[in-house]
């Protein structure tokens, strides 16, 4: 059975962030899955340290709830982000959580020994949503560091999703997105 990590970087639950990625997990559940879905807001999760500690030992020396996402990652098949927009990237709860992952960073390429199982083959997804109305440039800033984090985690980055103007239109009444969204989880499966 695929375990499917479904991260959620809204502070809002229940809004367009999580609706949407709700909308994917839907299509996911097509398939025999085990889902953990985790919203960084309920997490205890420090800012990195800059400490350069995992430099030296391949681990992280803060103890939080990152432990537990460290460990999910490692184990998941599939890796879903979920973030709003903010100032044309992701959110700040969404870049801590990247920025705690500098972890894999350096022990893949500053030790050389890599952290996380390079064998196991993860597909990742990166989920936002702007309130604005639609420009392309508006998600351009978020791909980059999305490529970085899913290509430190040993993950494949296979799929975006995005949906502007949600300040208008609530993703919950745009059923040409929801449908995008459920197709889009069956696919991760495949």
């Amino acid at each position: 059975m695929k375990k499917v990590l479904a991260i959620m970087g809204s502070q809002r639950k229940n809004k367009n962030t999580d609706r949407l990625l709700d909308a994917v997990l839907e299509g996911v559940r097509t398939n025999r899955v085990e889902i953990k879905k985790v919203y960084l807001n309920d997490m205890d999760m420090s800012l990195c340290k800059a400490c350069a500690v995992c430099e030296k030992t391949g681990k992280c020396f803060i103890k939080d709830d990152m432990t537990d996402i460290y460990d999910d990652f490692n184990h998941s098949d599939i890796i879903i982000i979920a973030s709003p927009l903010y100032f044309n990237t992701v959110s700040s709860l969404t870049k801590i959580m990247i920025d705690r992952c500098q972890v894999y960073w350096s022990s893949k390429y500053v030790l050389k020994n890599p952290s996380i199982d390079r064998n196991k083959k993860r597909v990742g997804m990166f989920i936002s949503v702007g309130g604005a109305p639609e420009r392309k440039e508006h998600f351009d800033a978020c791909i980059p560091v999305m490529d970085l984090f899913f290509k430190a985690i040993n993950t494949e980055y296979k799929y975006n999703l995005f949906s502007s103007n949600t300040d208008e239109i609530p993703v919950w009444e745009r059923q040409d997105i929801l449908e995008i969204a459920f197709e889009k989880g069956k696919e991760l499966v495949l």
